[in-house]
């Protein structure tokens, strides 16, 4: 090869940006359940794997609770709940105990990511810095899964990236109880477009800085037609771009 082609070659490699050698990141879809359990589990599980191949990012898909030490989450990005709930009246179906409530701690506070959606709000009622971390507690919602008019509150924030500011979508409408006012308020539902008697708009995502980790929670993705419709699909992806703080 003549020197001046290994120059370039040479070159362009040192000039390649550094993300370019970075394997991709690791994401921990966990959806273990001792509460309701959603149907559209598995259809969330296989649209993360699509958006793990369309995005970079690799997915572990688990519902082994032990996964929650500080050796297996240690190359761990990003952890996903989807929808793993917990029985609200019994505090022994809850999981996250012990050392694996020290370790998902440690990953927070060590930088990684949270998304929390759906049910991951009906879970751990009895371990208030989960409800902290994720923002809320799921309450109540209005019977079906009644069509909605969700409007985005903050077109701004990089958990909305290139998300269109007004949807008319089908979900079950989660309303919550010692919900976070200083979350940074992503989208809510028209109350009145869903059969309610309040007046308010509803909470329906949110994101936060929590104690070192960032946390994003949507409320959406009841049912499995959500994890193939594209509004829906696009609000997962940024929303799980800005806990992998890629935005």
């Amino acid at each position: 090869m003549p020197l001046y082609r290994l120059v370039l070659l040479v070159l362009s490699i040192l000039l390649l940006p550094t993300d370019a050698f970075a394997a991709p990141a690791r994401v921990l879809v966990f959806s273990h359940t001792t509460g309701y359990r959603h149907a559209s589990i598995e259809a969330g599980i296989a649209a993360f794997k699509r958006l793990g191949a369309q995005r970079d990012f690799t997915v572990i898909a688990s519902e082994d609770p032990a996964i929650f030490s500080t050796q297996r989450l240690k190359d761990v990005d990003a952890i996903v709940f989807l929808s793993s709930t917990t029985n609200p009246a019994d505090a022994s179906s809850e999981w996250l105990v012990g050392d694996r409530r020290a370790a998902l701690q440690a990953f927070v506070r060590g930088g990684g990511g949270i998304v929390g959606v759906h049910g991951a709000a009906d879970s751990h009622l009895f371990w208030p810095w989960y409800g902290q971390m994720i923002g809320g507690w799921f309450e109540r919602h209005p019977e079906g899964t009644p069509v909605g008019a969700v409007t985005v509150t903050d077109a701004s924030h990089p958990a909305n990236h290139n998300l269109a500011k007004a949807a008319r979508r089908a979900d079950e409408w989660y309303y919550f109880k010692d919900f976070d006012p200083r979350v940074d308020l992503l989208a809510t539902v028209d109350s009145v477009s869903i059969g309610e008697k309040d007046i308010n708009p509803n909470p329906v995502a949110w994101a936060h800085e929590f104690e070192g980790g960032r946390v994003f929670y949507t409320a959406m993705g009841h049912s499995d037609e959500s994890y193939s419709e594209p509004w829906y699909l696009q609000h997962l992806a940024a929303g799980i771009d800005w806990a992998l703080r890629r935005r």
